[in-house]
């Protein structure tokens, strides 16, 4: 499909068309099918841009490439998993650089070859749900984390083989994902709750396996995924319960993170602690009871103007950030080391963590 119609002015470089907008592209091909993810949508707006290059010589060709993917990368909060994609066609053109001297033919064959890989991602994660549904037991009882098309995938396919089970689903806040997984499996026909994401300890002993997708699987076999996924993983691993990761192999990445400020999208201002000072001035210099209310009764406890009654505070220290200071605050993703993670279903087979790194240099070598 043909991304110009919306493609308007932005500069990727005297290399290339002066009309041509690689983040409009990019956000183009998501916004037009919902099932395209990251990696893919990224290397589409790649093969795009190679089809608009004006470059003469094959090292202004690799430099408006890598120019475009940089600039792809640092136009989204969270690049984990469109850096997969990009770096993963960075390598194979330059694989392709070196055996083809001529241009014009180095163009046609990435651009021939982009489009098969693109055609093959939707057959890749048919083959992971193929490949997963062995691990769920019928009458058993699933816990989800937000949203992963391959996870969802991965369940239809059980039920079609006739399998009964259940499915929690975590609401997955800020974004609330986990409500459009259980839509999605209700329509189905599996039955699919969504819980607190407060909620895993209380229902975990419930639950007989955890599958959760992922934006990234690093070097070490551990997972970058939307943020609460690494505490999943703590309570399954406490109550001895299997985790399991669905993933494509494109979204392997070369990341060692060692913690979880290791990782691209971590900034210093996440979670910082704001400045109360001007909050805690009380003009009235009424003091907080000695003798706190109950969760329950401070609820219930309110003046005739709305407010908290003994603590003002509290009232002052809710407007402090707005709903939107409280998401751009709080970080996205998180990372989940190889240790509670029990297998990985890929499209390369079913991995133990340890298996990812020899994978990694297979497509990276």
């Amino acid at each position: 499909m043909e991304a110009q119609s919306e493609i308007t002015s932005v500069s990727n470089g005297d290399n290339v068309d002066s009309e041509f907008d690689i983040v409009k592209c990019y956000r183009k091909f998501l916004r037009d099918n919902e099932d395209m993810s990251m990696p893919i949508a990224a290397i589409e707006s790649l093969i795009e841009l190679i089809k608009q290059s004006k470059a003469t010589t094959i090292s202004e060709f690799m430099e408006s490439l890598k120019n475009a993917s940089q600039t792809l990368k640092s136009s989204t909060r969270n690049s984990i998993s469109l850096s997969a994609g990009t770096d993963l066609f960075l390598r194979f053109v330059t694989r392709t650089s070196h055996d083809v001297t001529n241009l014009d033919a180095c163009k046609e064959h990435l651009m021939n070859s982009g489009k098969v890989l693109v055609e093959k991602a939707a057959a890749v994660r048919h083959k992971i749900a193929e490949l997963g549904v062995q691990f769920i037991k019928d009458d058993a009882v699933i816990l989800i984390h937000a949203y992963s098309r391959v996870v969802t995938l991965l369940l239809q396919r059980a039920a079609k083989y006739n399998k009964r089970f259940k499915v929690y689903v975590t609401e997955s806040r800020p974004t609330s994902l986990g409500v459009r997984s259980s839509k999605i499996l209700r329509k189905a026909g599996i039955p699919a709750t969504v819980i607190l994401d407060t909620a895993v300890g209380y229902i975990i002993d419930k639950v007989d396996a955890v599958f959760v997708g992922a934006e990234g699987v690093v070097e070490n076999g551990g997972l970058i995924n939307a943020i609460g996924t690494y505490q999943i993983a703590i309570v399954a691993k406490t109550a001895n319960k299997p985790f399991y990761a669905v993933i494509e192999s494109y979204k392997f990445v070369r990341l060692f993170p060692l913690n979880q400020y290791d990782l691209p999208t971590h900034t210093p201002d996440l979670l910082t602690f704001p400045d109360l000072s001007s909050s805690t001035q009380n003009d009235d210099s009424e003091s907080i009871p000695s003798s706190p209310l109950t969760c329950h009764e401070h609820k219930h406890r309110k003046d005739s103007d709305g407010s908290s009654g003994g603590y003002p505070d509290l009232d002052k220290a809710a407007n402090i950030e707005s709903a939107q200071d409280f998401e751009s605050n709080n970080p996205t993703v998180d990372y989940t080391p190889p240790q509670y993670i029990t297998l990985l279903c890929t499209d390369l087979g079913v991995l133990t963590p340890s298996g990812v790194s020899d994978e990694l240099i297979k497509l990276y070598l």
